[in-house]
């Protein structure tokens, strides 16, 4: 919600956890910030958020090479990862997206991906989020990219490139 205020957030967050879709605490410090935690029970929309997102990506208007944030990158990664494409796929990743850190593994053809480093991983991806999404939903060159400094890989680089291929888009539908 890019455009939102903070009052219409705060307002949001306050009317989910009311709700029960979230739970509020407060980090240890030096942190010592209060963040919001999807409860059980909203942890249970996630097929239904991931269902909502492939039906988007279908969009006959759908505009592709938009600016994506973390957040919204990440969980169209949870949302389009698809296990035939990703084959016989088995790697650990880390991706370094700003002050982002994310580790994520495919393995047995399931995609798993949650916040913090990866434990000695067998690639690390670094880049904003709309250059790593060119590489994983646009088919963007990773030569170019990492030429142009907007994509760095270290480790495997074939199990980079079968991970950039096991997030295909849905053809669009009829307009």
């Amino acid at each position: 919600m890019p455009s939102a205020s903070p009052n219409v957030l705060s307002q949001r967050l306050r009317d989910l956890e009311v709700a029960g879709v979230v739970a509020k605490r407060r980090l240890p410090p030096p942190a010592a910030s209060q963040v919001y935690e999807l409860t059980d029970w909203g942890v249970d929309l996630e097929p239904v958020v991931k269902a909502l997102g492939r039906w988007g990506a279908r969009s006959p208007a759908m505009p592709h090479g938009q600016i994506l944030g973390t957040d919204s990158f990440i969980l169209a990664l949870r949302t389009m990862f698809d296990s035939a494409s990703a084959g016989k796929l088995d790697a650990t990743y880390e991706l370094r997206i700003g002050d982002d850190r994310f580790s994520a593994s495919v393995e047995n053809g399931e995609f798993e991906v949650e916040r913090g480093n990866g434990d000695r991983p067998d690639v690390v991806l670094e880049g904003d989020s709309s250059a790593l999404a060119a590489l994983v939903f646009l088919d963007g060159d990773l030569a170019e990219l990492e030429k142009a400094g907007d994509v760095k890989v270290e480790g495997d680089r074939a199990a980079a490139q079968a991970l950039f291929g096991a997030f295909p888009l849905p053809e669009p539908a009829a307009a």
